[in-house]
């Protein structure tokens, strides 16, 4: 089968494979339909190996290292069930949730299987990929698509989660104040979920213009240029001192700086992005104003994969969240490298979501 392979930086080829083995007695084959390219892919094509497992150190739940397969947010249409599976069948659309677990340490023992000590990603750490024709997963990971759900939107999934986690973690109430620093493919959707959860004022902070442009139409009420405004004294001067939440979505000292700056006492920073480099923090600013700050990561996994992933599915099926918008183009597996990994480190070319369709 076909599929695009990580080499080392720079360095993805799409190139035929075996098929996976299987599908197992618990175990699903699917034909992937969709993929979609995150900025954890990028980050790894331009920068990696950085979660992918490099030659002479495998992953240690699945045992691999590169060349893997890449691609994590796919969806497709299962075509073999093994002996055990109950809950699907031949024909059904699902959406793959690709968290890997070890089942063994503390954070497993307690179902945060996301927090796994030794955890990863289908596509990122083994265990196939989604920018393959096929893979073969546990059957919990394989969440059913509502009928009125298009199989490429289940590719959306994964990052709506993501926002949709980030939302559950940090200390957010329906009505409240808030900034989202970032409105790349994540900060988006942040912000539809924000709004779909009943959030008062969005103001998002963003300085490319599309994606500001984007991020008014799914939802932000005010999308500032931190190049042309000053975005702190604005949100501050409007929210009587500051925004109830921020999110930082991100990624640069900078912004996690200003997210800070831009809440109010006693209100909540969450962190969504992952950062190449340390960042200077004040803890006064903590400590003087009674801020929390949150981490978030990813969503819920294993045997909770439909949990999160469920509700986003929902929102979709109900139009509460409009996946729609976030896809910029689609493309061929076959180049995936000239049009989707090289397109969106181009700024000109203006990309968000790229879907590659198989």
């Amino acid at each position: 089968m076909r599929a695009a392979v990580y080499h080392g930086r720079e360095d993805v080829r799409v190139e035929d494979i075996e098929r996976p083995d299987g599908p197992g007695t618990d175990e699903v084959r699917v034909a992937v339909e969709a993929c979609g390219i995150c900025g954890s892919d990028l980050h790894e094509y331009a920068a990696g190996p950085i979660f992918i497992p490099d030659e002479g150190e495998p992953h240690p739940v699945t045992g691999e290292t590169l060349p893997i397969p890449m691609g994590h947010e796919f969806a497709g249409e299962v075509t073999e069930v093994g002996d055990d599976v109950s809950d699907l069948s031949v024909g059904d659309q699902v959406a793959v949730n690709p968290i890997v677990y070890c089942d063994e340490c503390r954070q497993c023992e307690a179902g945060q299987y996301h927090l796994c000590e030794s955890g990863g990603f289908v596509g990122l750490s083994g265990g196939g990929g989604g920018l393959s024709e096929e893979v073969v997963v546990p059957e919990e990971k394989a969440v059913a698509l509502p009928g009125s759900v298009p199989t490429e939107y289940g590719a959306l999934v994964e990052p709506y989660s993501v926002g949709f986690h980030a939302l559950r973690t940090s200390d957010f109430d329906a009505g409240d104040s808030v900034a989202v620093y970032g409105a790349g493919p994540i900060g988006l959707t942040v912000i539809q979920v924000l709004r779909a959860a009943g959030a008062g004022t969005i103001y998002a902070v963003e300085p490319q213009d599309s994606r500001r442009e984007l991020a008014a139409e799914v939802g932000a009420d005010e999308a500032l240029s931190p190049i042309e405004t000053d975005a702190v004294e604005y949100i501050t001067e409007r929210t009587d001192g500051g925004v109830d939440v921020a999110f930082e979505v991100a990624g640069i000292e900078q912004t996690v700086q200003d997210a800070v700056a831009s809440t109010a006492s006693g209100g909540n920073v969450t962190i969504v992005s992952i950062f190449e480099d340390s960042v200077e923090l004040q803890p006064n600013e903590f400590v003087m104003g009674e801020r929390t700050l949150t981490g978030t990561l990813a969503y819920q996994g294993g045997p909770r994969s439909d949990e999160e992933f469920g509700a986003v599915l929902d929102m979709f099926d109900s139009g509460a969240l409009d996946p729609e918008a976030l896809i910029s183009s689609r493309i061929e597996l076959e180049s995936v490298v000239e049009d989707g990994f090289e397109a969106l480190l181009d700024s000109d070319r203006e990309e968000v979501k790229i879907l590659v369709e198989l």
